[in-house]
């Protein structure tokens, strides 16, 4: 089997920027923004190169195209605009500028070398091949330029001619682009919407909003509050779970092991009769309650984020239908959640190493769309260092690709690698070291490593 290469593409594309980890992960932007890129474009010899960036959106067969100017020692500079909340791919393309390199040539030896009469023919051969691909006007252009460079009287001429620089622009933009060659990887970039950037954010437990002492607050309750959250500025209001509480090990009161009647539990134990991650808190009010909460909300000018957390209570409807998701103890029973010293005796954790981890995914990712469905666009994701960092490379991948305006918050307070690769793998936002930051040598350390890193390419504290 011949090893030659089928393609002749000799022209060098490396070192462009920015390219997260040789194209593993996206980058990320702002929709209206432009996607700078910068590359190392360069080849042997000294024939006259050119570059472009080429860029699509995600799924498009067919690419555009922007010219990049070269900048200094073989570096090439371009961007564009990224109109679409959407992903797009984006790579770089060279070929060498042959009707340029002619030119270039032409001019050195003109004056020199008395007689250019071969020199001239094949410039009249690169123009005429340009011509069969042009159109419109430019092919018009062209057929002048040709008649006009037989009609002249001398060599002279004919070299005042070659050397038109309207011409050179008509023959570069439609002659055949030798040695064409392409970066060898497709890079993308995620767009989000402005929110992704910044935004401020009123955490709310909704239960704490009654307005009658000893009785939990309702969706309504929350509903009285909204004007006086928007006109503190506040964009995103924040709901703690507002799912069903199970009663199975209930923690009481300051976290006690034994709930006294009437103690509510905790909302992070998610799961009961009435429900699971699909349902909300009787005491809150209903789906419709919520939807009505949801749309006051954006009536003020603010948006809802709920919070996700992959929790069960031993009352969920997950356990008894799906108890495989769980991880069984010797005995039968299934291991409730801890983090030592800390125990969540009223919370199972998910097994995502089980042999039915697809299961897992594909539930909370129907779980997702449902509060999709409800209006919520924001998810703030609890603990997501503790789950398979792939798991959530796919469901916010899933997410995205059918809802690119969902943005995603990860509470990941954990080492420094694993908050970086959440980000990686696509996290909006994430929580980050600000609050251990204290002195000016540490605030000035830190944020630059925010904004003068790699890390800008991707996290957003």
């Amino acid at each position: 089997m011949s090893t030659i290469p089928k393609s002749l593409q000799t022209l060098i594309i490396e070192h462009i920027e920015p390219e997260l980890d040789g194209g593993r992960y996206p980058v990320k932007r702002i929709v209206g923004e432009n996607l700078d890129v910068t590359a190392d474009v360069f080849k042997e010899g000294h024939d006259t190169i050119g570059a472009v960036l080429r860029y699509k959106l995600l799924g498009q067969k067919e690419w555009s195209e922007t010219p990049m100017h070269h900048v200094d020692n073989d570096r090439w500079a371009g961007s564009f605009l990224l109109a679409e909340n959407t992903r797009y791919l984006y790579s770089v393309g060279a070929y060498v500028r042959s009707f340029e390199t002619w030119r270039i040539e032409l001019t050195k030896k003109h004056g020199v070398l008395p007689d250019l009469s071969s020199e001239l023919l094949e410039g009249e051969a690169q123009v005429k091949e340009a011509m069969t691909r042009a159109k419109g006007p430019d092919k018009s252009e062209l057929k002048l330029w040709l008649e006009k460079w037989k009609s002249a009287s001398d060599q002279e001429a004919r070299i005042a001619i070659a050397l038109d620089p309207i011409v050179a622009t008509l023959v570069d933009r439609h002659e055949q682009r030798a040695a064409w060659s392409t970066y060898e990887k497709e890079l993308e970039v995620i767009v989000d919407r402005e929110r992704a950037r910044y935004g401020a954010w009123y955490e709310i437990f909704p239960r704490s909003e009654g307005t009658v002492p000893g009785k939990g607050g309702t969706f309504k309750d929350c509903e009285q509050r909204l004007p006086a959250i928007r006109d503190m500025g506040f964009d995103v209001l924040y709901l703690t779970p507002i799912h069903p509480i199970g009663e199975t090990n209930r923690k009481g009161r300051n976290n006690s092991l034994k709930a006294k009647p009437g103690d509510p539990g905790s909302p992070w134990a998610i799961g009961s009769r009435h429900g699971g991650h699909d349902a909300v808190e009787p005491a809150l009010g209903t789906m419709k309650d919520f939807d009505h909460f949801q749309q006051a909300v954006r009536n003020h000018g603010m948006e809802v984020a709920i919070d996700f957390a992959i929790n069960a209570t031993p009352d969920h409807p997950y356990v008894t239908q799906h108890p495989e998701w769980f991880k069984q103890r010797p005995d039968g029973t299934i291991k409730y959640a801890e983090n030592p010293p800390k125990k969540y005796e009223d919370i199972y954790g998910f097994d995502f190493y089980t042999e039915a981890w697809q299961g897992i995914w594909q539930e909370m990712k129907r779980v997702l769309l449902f509060w999709i469905e409800h209006g919520v666009k924001i998810f703030r994701v609890d603990n997501p260092h503790t789950k398979p960092v792939i798991f959530w490379e796919w469901l916010i991948r899933e997410i995205q690709l059918e809802h690119p305006d969902v943005l995603f918050l990860a509470e990941a307070f954990t080492r420094p690698k694993m908050m970086r690769v959440l980000a990686k793998a696509g996290y909006t936002q994430s929580y980050t070291y600000f609050t251990w930051r204290n002195s000016k040598g540490e605030m000035t350390e830190y944020l630059t490593e925010l904004t003068r890193t790699q890390m800008q390419e991707y996290f957003r504290p």
